[in-house]
């Protein structure tokens, strides 16, 4: 971006309308002076192409200025070293133990485990393992430490018969395989046509046995003898992305610079998602045999995670669910604007460069408890035995319809 920003003062082309949409500018210089051959239709596309000599002899200026040959050169005197995060790899102990892999990788970099997560590397920043054969034969999977937190957290038992309701493109999924050593039954479902084929792909690399099922998770019915017996589901819905900011580099763009708030447009997009989020949430609970569930988002946003798990939390207790905590050694917890929110695990996008969020709800055995009651009332009124058994019927009407 500094580069670009650069390149076009240079170049002097810009009038008062495309300053106004200076974002979209960049994105296209981008594309006229690094990126690949795209199709050029906007208006905006075509002003700046117009104008691409002037832009190429811009930077080529900028070289003579910085006393420099290379594009590359250029890029690594404006590297910015505050969005360098390490670099994780998640062992597939489906095909490779974690001590052969630490072996193998240390021959060429510096390696250590992870504090937290069993099966993860670290690795220092910019580490390039596209092409290492432990990825290529899909021995290791590159795979950040807050996204591999999401199956360790449902920690799910060799034998059980595991759903993860929004599977693509599928680093969760065959982790899950993983933590249950190859024993068992792993069900993906996804509905999207497209990210089913990057799923399809994963699987099929991990070595895992994992049953792919193109459909909606919504859709899927908790009495069907495949899903009956259930144990466990990871729920990693469709969410804003917010969390990934970072590494996205959005935070360089001048709109979050100057510290704007989110639009119409974008209040309006994590409404819906949020409606979904709770709606899948709530499906998931509806499972008759399920005894734990992991609800999991790369965002920061407040209405896609406690205010969803805050609004299903009544019915969760009516089913006989309360919130666990995952990995209680870690120190960022949930937001406090919800009883329980200490259990709620998230993380970073500036400390932790990556923005997850993590809710682990486990079911009590022969237990359905009212989320005003204590676990341990043995004594209940007569009010309070209607009050909860309202809210029971009320659950086993949503999960009949």
């Amino acid at each position: 971006l500094p580069i670009i920003k650069d390149v076009l003062e240079g170049a002097n082309i810009l009038n008062s309308r495309w300053k106004r949409q200076v974002e979209l500018v960049y994105i296209i210089t981008y594309d006229i002076l690094f990126g690949q051959e795209i199709s050029f239709v906007g208006d905006a596309e075509k002003f700046l192409l117009q104008r691409k000599v002037s832009l190429q002899s811009a930077l080529a200026r900028l070289l003579v200025r910085k006393k420099m040959k290379r594009i590359e050169d250029l890029l690594d005197h404006y590297q910015t070293p505050d969005v360098s995060k390490p670099r994780y790899v998640r062992v597939n102990t489906l095909k490779l133990d974690v001590d052969s892999a630490l072996i193998e990788l240390r021959k060429q970099y510096m390696v250590e485990k992870d504090d937290l997560v069993p099966d993860l590397l670290k690795l220092p920043p910019k580490c390039d393992l596209h092409d290492h054969p432990l990825v290529m034969n899909g021995s290791v999977f590159m795979q950040g430490k807050a996204s591999s937190m999401v199956a360790a957290a449902l920690d799910p038992e060799p034998g059980w018969e595991v759903l993860d309701a929004c599977a693509a493109p599928g680093n969760k999924t065959v982790h899950l395989a993983a933590l249950m050593r190859g024993k068992g039954k792993v069900i993906a479902c996804e509905l999207n046509k497209e990210r089913i084929k990057r799923l399809a792909d994963t699987v099929r690399l991990s070595g895992a046995y994992i049953e792919v099922f193109q459909g909606d998770f919504l859709s899927l019915d908790p009495k069907d003898p495949p899903y009956s017996k259930v144990h466990a589901i990871l729920l990693d819905p469709s969410c804003s992305g917010s969390g990934t900011v970072a590494e996205r580099l959005d935070h360089l763009l001048p709109s979050h610079a100057a510290g704007q708030s989110a639009n119409v447009d974008e209040t309006e997009r994590l409404t819906k998602l949020a409606s979904f989020q709770k709606k899948a949430l709530t499906h998931a609970l509806c499972f008759p045999q399920v005894e734990r569930i992991v609800y999991s988002t790369c965002s920061i946003h407040q209405i896609e995670n406690e205010d969803v798990v805050k609004s299903i939390l009544p019915l969760a207790a009516s089913h006989g669910f309360r919130l666990a905590t995952p990995f209680p050694q870690w120190h960022r917890r949930g937001l406090p604007v919800l009883e329980g929110f200490e259990h709620l695990l998230r993380t970073d996008p500036v400390e932790d460069k990556e923005g997850f969020f993590i809710a682990l709800f486990i079911r009590e055995e022969g237990s359905v408890i009212h989320p005003s009651l204590s676990p341990d009332s043995s004594h209940l009124s007569l009010v309070e035995l209607s009050a909860s058994l309202s809210l029971s019927l009320l659950a086993i009407n949503f999960c009949l319809a």
